[in-house]
């Protein structure tokens, strides 16, 4: 069983990306999708006020790790959206 993040990344890649509205949606090699919405705190400010074409022109860096929008000059390593990911899965009461 994996307990961290570091030993999930190095099993889980990145295997697409897709926006729903200022939702940010990342498929995982395992099938997994995480979702971020881009108000959410400031550091994806630079996405949030992107164009949808600039949005659309992202790559995957390779192995897998990270995803890169060349029109933007930035990316998100996907250890960062990982550690997001137990904020995602509290119960909703």
């Amino acid at each position: 069983m994996l307990t961290s993040p570091d030993k999930a990344t190095e099993q889980v890649k990145t295997a697409g990306v897709r926006f729903v509205g200022d939702i940010l949606v990342v498929q995982l090699s395992d099938g997994r999708e995480l979702s971020v919405p881009l108000d959410r705190g400031g550091w994806l400010k630079w996405l949030r006020g992107a164009t949808p074409g600039q949005r659309a022109n992202w790559s995957i860096e390779p192995r897998g790790f990270a995803i890169y929008w060349e029109d933007l000059d930035d990316g998100i390593e996907l250890s960062h959206l990982l550690s997001m990911q137990p904020m995602s899965m509290q119960p909703i009461l």
